[in-house]
């Protein structure tokens, strides 16, 4: 039997649990995409372009296997189907899924999808992006710390009126950001049971209604001591949120590229966007939180 979850703006009803994602709140509802187990064709798709060893595209269709763990095929923006590897835990299939799935997915549905972290501020929120592994988790952290809610983690879809559409609950955070920040582990999940790094349930600080994107800041690290802030204008909005799409290459194969770039340049007429960059050594969460709350509040 089903579970019907909610996330993203959508009804899901899934054959596999999903603790990570809220129940759907009305089960009168009828789900608007359904995420089931079954078999998965293991060449991928018939008809379509193979644009990685281990991704298939075809129009409206998306097929990715990652290697001992699962197969999955994302149609139409309204299906799932997941064939998870002989002994695998469900833990290491729901990083996937809730991951490149519900991206494909969400590219599917006709969504601009960013690679970053959404944080309410005042009636609207900003938007981090920036390379993994440069600080966008722990910045989220250090932001709820002070009393801001979070939209999303990792995959911020955007409409287009420019609102940001809240994910689910909880952020994921590696060992040694919690230790920083102060934060216990104990008894949290971990995303996966060889990896060192947990889900953080987000409770009142997840912010579950949708929030105008005011401000983007694109997050990287420079050997200087000091926070730097410089705006990005004209043609440089619209490459820089390009390249900051989720999985840019799954859109792409999925022949979604035209409306992507009219959705990127919708957006960057809209938006204030800022490069920000923070010492590479001393990672100054505090003031670089001081920073961003203040052009923030500057933006609105």
């Amino acid at each position: 039997m089903a579970n019907l979850y909610h996330a993203y703006g959508l009804t899901f009803a899934s054959e596999i649990e999903l603790p990570e994602l809220a129940l759907a709140p009305d089960a009168s509802q009828p789900p608007q995409v359904q995420i089931s187990l079954g078999a998965v064709p293991p060449q991928g798709l018939e008809g379509g372009r193979q644009i990685s060893p281990f991704i298939w595209v075809s129009d409206g269709q998306f097929w990715l296997e990652v290697p001992d763990i699962a197969r999955f095929l994302v149609r139409d923006g309204a299906q799932i189907v997941v064939q998870p590897a002989p002994s695998i835990d469900m833990a290491s299939v729901r990083v996937f899924l809730l991951g490149s799935g519900l991206g494909a997915l969400l590219f599917q549905r006709g969504l601009l999808v960013l690679h970053g972290n959404a944080i309410e501020m005042g009636q609207g929120c900003l938007v981090c992006v920036g390379p993994s592994g440069v600080g966008k988790s722990t910045l989220t952290a250090a932001f709820m710390q002070r009393g801001y809610r979070v939209l999303a983690d990792d995959v911020v879809p955007i409409n287009d009126q420019g609102m940001a559409i809240p994910g689910f609950g909880r952020i994921k955070l590696w060992q040694d950001v919690a230790d920083r920040l102060q934060i216990s582990t104990d008894g949290l999940q971990r995303i996966r049971p060889q990896l060192e790094k947990f889900n953080l349930p987000l409770g009142d600080a997840f912010c579950d209604s949708p929030r105008k994107v005011v401000q983007i800041c694109l997050l990287s690290e420079h050997l200087d001591d000091d926070i730097t802030q410089s705006p990005v204008t004209g043609i440089e909005k619209f490459t820089l949120l390009r390249a900051n799409t989720y999985r840019q290459r799954f859109m792409a194969g999925m022949a979604l590229q035209p409306q992507h770039l009219q959705q990127c340049g919708a957006l960057a007429g809209q938006v204030a966007i800022t490069r920000v960059a923070r010492p590479k050594s001393g990672f100054r969460i505090d003031d670089l939180v001081d920073a961003l709350a203040a052009q923030m509040q500057g933006a609105q």
